[in-house]
Order: C-alpha cells, then structure tokens, then sequence
C-alpha cells in the first residue's frame, strides 16, 4: 500500500541509483521506500537536485512545499501522465459557460454546507445545545436561490461564520477557545489548527487529481486565475468539516495537543513541529478510515472517497452521469 513520507529535518533529497534517500546534515542518512511512496510532505529545509526531480517525476510522486509556519506553499506537480485534452476541453467549457459553472459551484457549496450540518448534527444528538443549526439550515435553503458565484460563496462564507462561533460548544477542553476566524496569521491555537489541516487537504487533494485526467488549475468555485491550482480547493470544501475539523475536535477533546505544542511568531500562533506530528498522525489515520458507502455498497476509505469525488466530477463533465457532491450520512 502507497503511504506519505513527512520529513521535518533539514537535509538533503538525494537520487541513489534506483531509490531515493534523505540525509540531515550530521551525515545520517534513510533510504525511502520509492516503490511505495505516493507523496512527499517537505516541512524542513531541504536541498533537492535535478537528478532527485527526475527520479521522482520518473515514479509519479509529488512533492509537497511548506513553510517555516507549517502552510502548504507549493507542489513539484511531475508532467501529468493521465492528461487528456478532451477532457480539459470540457473543464474550460463548463467554466466558460456561466450557468455550468455555477451549476458546479453550487453544488460543491451544497456538498460543504450539508456536510457541515452532519457534523453539528452528531453534536446536537449528543445533548450539546447548537441552536445555530437552525439558522444553518435556512442558508442552505436560500443557497439555491443565488444567482451569481460571487452570491455563493457570500452564503458559503456566513454558514462557516456561524459554524465556527459553534466551535467552544464542541471542544472540551478549554484551553482551546474559537473566537473567530483568522488565518493570516492565525491569532489563536484553533485557528492555527483549521489553517494547518486545510493546507493538508489541500495537497492530498491535489495527490488525488494527479491520478485522474482532470486539470487541477480550472476550478469553478475559486475562481481560476493567475493562482497555479484551484480545483483542490473546490473538492476541498466539501471534505474539510468530515475530515479536517472531526480530526481538530478528536485531539483537542481527547487532550493530545497543549500550549507546549505551539508558538507565538509574527503576531501569529503556529503549531509546533511535535503538533505537527500529532495532527497528520490522526489525519493520516482519518484518511485511512473506512466508512460504509451505499452507492457501491461496501466500505470506502476517506481517501478513496476523494477519488470517487473525482471521478463523478469527470463523468459530470463528459456528460455521463450529473454531479452530486458527496454528502455524509455518518
């Protein structure tokens, strides 16, 4: 089975004949797996050369750039080997024709929207008083009055607005308070933890379309512009409340991150390297997870459940079969 490699360390990705090894500075060195690599998440200071970049183009494994502070800053995308020029021509034409974009628009923002009132739902059912439910609910109904996507994503953006003031209700412990949210820099430990796990999302996103014949830079939601990717933002929305904030509301209800594991850095409150590897051990685990899906009447993982979201949008596209997006009913 493929898997992640996240390296923190500072070093050096080097091309050994046929595999790929990684050596800090002290002269230690590991080799990597490359048979069974499916991405690599870069969060130290690391040195690649041309050779390294080949190889790793050469085996279809991307690699994924963050900052000092942990954010998502950029990919290696190798050359697309599943890439297919009709079905690019039909993502520009679903974009440049308003009423099929908005369509596509509208129903990632339903798949967000839906999937934000399981998640509260299963709160409320626990005795947990989220009467902004209700106003929840009757957004969701106006969604589908708007006209334009600049109206979608105003609807999209009070929705959320209203789920994160939910937040102190979910999570136990209180040395994690939500006040509102901020991103740029995240002025609180939850909001470094939103802005961490949706910038995991986005790559696994990304990971994900590289292995269809999609384009990830023509979304419909976030509008494509000069931006090198947006259609894992699009497919993003959807996913963030059942994977990224269920993970958030595990480890801090279940008091596996502190204060210790984050610091304070330009105005800003970062996760720290130990957090980091808290979270993406339970995202990891998230992703692996298993859930039963009855259109195919088996059980899924959360991550195949990402490609099948992929696929529908492909068939959607080509005029197969009409897009719904994927909402949980767990």
């Amino acid at each position: 089975m493929s898997e992640n490699i996240y390296i923190f360390s500072n070093g050096e990705l080097k091309r050994k004949q046929n595999t790929i090894y990684f050596e800090v500075k002290d002269g230690n060195h590991k080799y990597l797996p490359v048979e069974n690599i499916r991405e690599i998440h870069l969060f130290g200071e690391v040195i690649l050369n041309k050779d390294a970049l080949e190889f790793l183009s050469q085996k279809e494994i991307i690699l994924h750039f963050y900052n000092y502070y942990g954010y998502y800053v950029g990919s290696f995308y190798p050359r697309e080997h599943y890439n297919s020029g009709y079905i690019l021509l039909k993502q520009v034409e679903h974009y440049l024709d308003f009423e099929k974009r908005r369509y596509l628009a509208l129903k990632f923002v339903e798949g967000a929207i839906s999937n934000i009132i399981t998640v509260l739902s299963y709160y409320r059912r626990k005795g947990i008083n989220l009467e902004s439910l209700d106003k929840i609910n009757a957004l969701y109904q106006n969604l589908f009055y708007q006209n334009t996507i600049e109206e979608i994503m105003a609807i999209e953006g009070k929705v959320r607005e209203i789920y994160y003031s939910e937040f102190n209700k979910i999570i136990e412990n209180k040395e994690f308070i939500m006040d509102k949210r901020s991103k740029k820099p995240p002025e609180n430990q939850i909001n470094a933890l939103i802005s961490f796990g949706n910038s995991l999302l986005y790559s696994y996103i990304l990971s994900e379309i590289y292995k269809t014949h999609l384009d990830p830079r023509i979304g419909y939601l976030h509008a494509t512009n000069f931006r090198r990717f947006t259609l894992n933002l699009d497919i993003a929305e959807i996913f963030k409340p059942i994977i990224v904030d269920r993970v958030i509301f595990y480890i801090t209800n279940k008091n596996m991150l502190s204060s210790r594991d984050f610091e304070e850095k330009l105005n800003g409150i970062y996760l720290k390297e130990s957090g980091r590897k808290i979270f993406i051990s339970k995202i990891e685990e998230k992703l692996r997870t298993t859930v039963f899906y009855k259109k195919l009447g088996k059980n899924v993982s959360y991550r195949r459940l990402i490609r099948m979201e992929l696929y529908k949008l492909e068939k959607h596209l080509i005029g197969d079969e009409k897009y719904y997006p994927l909402i949980s009913e767990w």
